[in-house]
């Protein structure tokens, strides 16, 4: 059973969270702590934090200080101190004259978030890499801060998050700040170019949208002795729904996205199905989901995510239109559009043809320049609402219910409630029971608004 960590008249609740930082924000106006337009450094560096020292973190710092103009990395955070130490050492290799992280400048905790961006001067950059669970709460501070952000997907896990993650972005908006998204199949140049030959009629009108993400199983990493249960869920984030959002959100938003992008729309609805058909690790993960949205015009896109072993794999998106289709997406770095319904090279109506690109560069490549030039930029809205379809698609397929995206987007249910005030030394917001087994979404039952 979930145990709260708060009791409902202590804990505060995200919409409180918000009125706090939107006070100390104005506060901030007042005193001049925002950044002034167009504002980087007076010596024209733009000092880096990076929050969350994993994998993605580490690529998304590296291409960061690859783009145009003096950068250096100022400080990091971390949960776990050999992630951070791992993270430094590599980007230390990669950008030695670049890189300067005094042990003073490196934080460990739940709390080292806060503590890098403080170390930062206004108008300069904070990385967004952990667990999505955490996405609004730091994307909150940075924006108190003064700073601009990238932060990577997922960028919520339930509807309250995706509602304060908005209002963010809007204050942002207001204060200048630059935001860019994880989303960085926007910025791959063979699917701009193919979702443009859609959109002038290439394949007629849009009819439907496949977008499908099935491969092998996402691994558990062992208990370590010692290991707190809290950080063994954060070290195995993806298979806890109170801190990824599940599959079908941290996984497949990539598809998903694409597939609205293509639509140009938001769908208004969803009906599913998933479940734990063959896996057996004690977390809560489904090993399978196939969500089917509606939008306004009745149209249809099927999301479907799958991690077994010996099954059929496929990673890309399929789009159907009145004249023909596409094979796109993530996972698809040669997209083709074709007449007619057949994927066969004798039908190619259309396929890239420019150089390679490199869209996780290119995110960044945008985003300091907007940066540098004081040109608009912010993407929180796309990204939030590309999030917020994966998640009423999870909340359909665990409840097994029809749900709107009205009544998905008013849903009060957060899956960790009172995250902001999470210590090191607390419990998980989940816990396993006597047999050391976590609680799993049931359809028919599980509630989800």
């Amino acid at each position: 059973m979930n145990t709260p960590l708060f009791s409902p008249a202590t804990r505060p609740s995200r919409r409180q969270f918000l009125k706090t930082s939107a006070a100390f924000a104005a506060g901030a106006v007042a005193t001049g702590a925002i950044a002034r337009p167009g504002y980087a450094a007076e010596n024209n560096t733009i000092k880096i934090a990076l929050i969350g020292c994993g994998g993605r973190g580490t690529g998304a710092a590296g291409q960061a200080l690859s783009t145009k103009g003096p950068t250096q990395l100022w400080a990091m955070a971390d949960f776990f101190p050999h992630r951070l130490d791992n993270s430094l050492k590599g980007l230390s290799a990669q950008f030695p004259k670049q890189v300067d992280v005094p042990p003073e400048r490196r934080f460990v905790g739940l709390d080292g978030f806060k503590r890098a961006m403080d170390t930062l001067s206004r108008g300069d950059v904070v990385l967004l890499a952990t667990p999505p669970a955490f996405r609004p709460i730091h994307f909150a501070h940075a924006v108190e801060k003064g700073l601009h952000v990238f932060m990577e997907k997922s960028f919520a896990v339930d509807a309250p998050g995706i509602r304060l993650v908005l209002q963010i972005g809007k204050r942002a908006a207001e204060k200048n700040l630059k935001v860019a998204g994880g989303l960085m199949s926007r910025h791959s140049k063979p699917l701009e170019e193919a979702v443009r030959q859609i959109h002038d009629g290439l394949i007629g009108e849009v009819i439907t949208a496949w977008a499908y993400r099935m491969h092998g199983p996402v691994s558990v990493s062992p208990r370590q002795a010692g290991m707190s249960e809290l950080a063994y869920q954060i070290a195995n984030y993806s298979c806890f729904t109170w801190l990824n959002g599940s599959f079908i959100v941290d996984w497949l938003i990539h598809n998903i996205d694409v597939c609205c992008w293509v639509k140009n729309a938001w769908p208004v609805s969803a009906q599913g199905m998933g479940g734990r058909q063959v896996r057996t690790d004690a977390d809560q993960l489904f090993d399978h989901y196939a969500a089917e949205y509606t939008f306004a015009d009745g149209t249809r896109l099927f999301a479907q995510g799958r991690h077994m072993t010996r099954c059929y794999d496929f990673f890309g998106d399929i789009i159907h239109g009145a004249k023909g289709c596409g094979i796109l997406g993530e996972g698809q770095p040669k997209p083709r559009l074709f007449k007619g319904h057949n994927l066969a090279s004798e039908n190619l109506a259309w396929q890239y043809q420019g150089p390679p690109c490199d869209q996780y560069q290119v995110e960044h490549d945008l985003l300091f320049d907007a940066i540098r030039t004081d040109k608009p930029y912010n993407e929180t809205e796309h990204c939030a609402k590309s999030c917020f379809t994966a998640i009423m698609g999870r909340m359909a397929c665990e409840s097994g219910q029809m749900i709107t995206w009205d009544d998905a987007f008013a849903s009060n249910l957060e899956l960790a409630p009172g995250l902001e005030q999470l210590t090191m030394d607390a419990d998980a917001p989940v816990l396993p029971d006597a047999n050391g087994r976590y609680p799993i979404a049931i359809p028919g039952q599980t509630k989800v608004i």
